[in-house]
């Protein structure tokens, strides 16, 4: 098992997260963040620190392993994270969105 940051991170970003990582698998899209399941040690501490309950273990809401797919492969090419930064201005505003991945997903790396 491996943890994955899913759909509720898109535009919201907080990156509370990215603190608390042991192993600093975390890494930063333009709006979103993944982890690196590859580098996860399945520790769990990164789960209760989303405000909008993003992360969650691989087994769970991802039947069809989308997100794990989506977490391997940008984890690749995004830039690693290994400090909070600031989440976007609008970030409470999407933060009860559903669908987000299809509306506002960007593969832009970086912050």
């Amino acid at each position: 098992m491996t943890y994955i940051v899913t759909d509720a991170c898109i535009r919201c970003k907080y990156m509370d997260c990215v603190e608390v990582c042991p192993v600093d698998c975390f890494y930063e899209g333009e709006n979103f963040l993944v982890i690196h399941p590859e580098e996860c040690i399945d520790c769990g501490v990164c789960e209760p620190e989303c405000p909008v309950d993003a992360i969650k273990p691989d087994t769970e809401d991802d039947p069809d392993g989308k997100w794990l797919k989506i977490n391997t492969d940008y984890s690749k090419e995004w830039p690693n994270i290994t400090r909070k930064g600031d989440p976007p201005a609008d970030a409470d505003d999407f933060k009860d969105e559903k669908g987000k991945f299809e509306k506002y997903f960007s593969a832009k790396g970086g912050g």
